[in-house]
């Protein structure tokens, strides 16, 4: 069979485009190094809100209360934290290049297994998590609220666990298909 020009010319055009779009995946590269900031964002944060607790307590100017509420946002910002590492990590060793980090000693446990069904139901944990955390805050200081809010706050995180469910239900849908078809 005779390959005509068009056919070579073609076929390399159609080499290109694969390898741009594969190529593509390096435009999240920026996204990662903005999380990266934002990290040390939520690193100064918590600094500033320790001193805060700290100053006051050394003051005796909060009760217990103001106490639990202040350590509650630390805690928040900690679940945040964790929640940016997963993504940053996690996202980049899923969809943009390997990290190389299979026997490095600090390797999250984690890491190992991580795709992007994985990443999905470890973000839903953490928002619930996260939302738990902002919740309890509400609650605590429930007067500050109106009913309205305390309802509102309560759905979105109830859409938070119904949405991590399905999440997790639809996970597992997929995961037995695959092993049907082995």
């Amino acid at each position: 069979m005779v390959v005509s020009e068009s056919t070579e010319k073609s076929t390399g055009h159609l080499k290109a485009l694969p390898q741009l779009i594969f190529f593509s995946r390096w435009l999240q590269l920026p996204l990662y190094l903005g999380l990266i900031v934002a990290q040390g964002v939520y690193v100064f944060h918590f600094l500033v809100e320790l001193v805060h607790l700290v100053s006051k307590s050394v003051n005796h100017t909060l009760d217990e209360t103001g106490i639990m509420l202040i350590v509650l946002g630390l805690i928040d910002v900690v679940m945040i934290s964790n929640l940016l590492i997963m993504v940053i990590i996690g996202g980049y060793e899923t969809f943009v290049s390997r990290m190389g980090l299979e026997h490095h000693p600090d390797q999250p446990e984690w890491l190992s297994h991580v795709n992007a069904s994985v990443l999905k139901v470890k973000l839903a944990t953490a928002i619930i998590g996260i939302s738990s955390i902002h919740l309890l805050k509400t609650f605590i200081n429930a007067d500050h609220y109106t009913d309205k809010t305390l309802i509102a706050q309560t759905v979105i995180h109830i859409a938070f666990l119904l949405s991590a469910l399905a999440i997790a239900w639809t996970d597992r849908i997929i995961m037995a298909g695959y092993a049907y078809k082995k």
